[in-house]
């Protein structure tokens, strides 16, 4: 699958929706493509009290639930500025999922690159 289908998914997920008073979800949304070929998507949730999570970590929680672990291609779309790279909170969780995911392309708005490249200094 090419990034620019991957972005496409993303996209169509980053929808901002305030669901309380001090509750926004969707401004953020991430496709994850695996190794076995299957797309996982999540939306990011924002509270005041840093409870709420990543959208990368909302779609590798969802490619967990289905037993997989490998991302080959990652893409997150916030829906404000566009492409935007993973957090470090993020970069570290793709890396502790699997190891071998320090290979996943991670789209960027000039190109791509691998999680080694954004993630030079790791936690072992």
């Amino acid at each position: 699958m090419e990034f620019k289908e991957l972005y496409e998914i993303a996209k169509s997920k980053a929808h901002p929706w305030q669901i309380s008073k001090h509750t926004c979800v969707g401004k953020v949304a991430a496709a994850i493509l695996t190794d076995k070929g299957n797309i996982y998507t999540g939306i990011n949730i924002e509270t005041p009290c840093s409870l709420g999570f990543c959208a990368e970590h909302a779609a590798i929680a969802a490619m967990l639930s289905a037993g997989e672990n490998k991302i080959s291609k990652l893409v997150a779309v916030s829906a404000k500025y566009g492409i935007v790279p993973p957090c470090g909170r993020c970069r570290e969780f793709m890396y502790q999922i699997n190891r071998e995911n320090v290979d996943c392309r991670i789209l960027l708005k000039d190109g791509d690159v691998t999680l080694d490249e954004l993630l030079p200094e790791r936690w072992k």
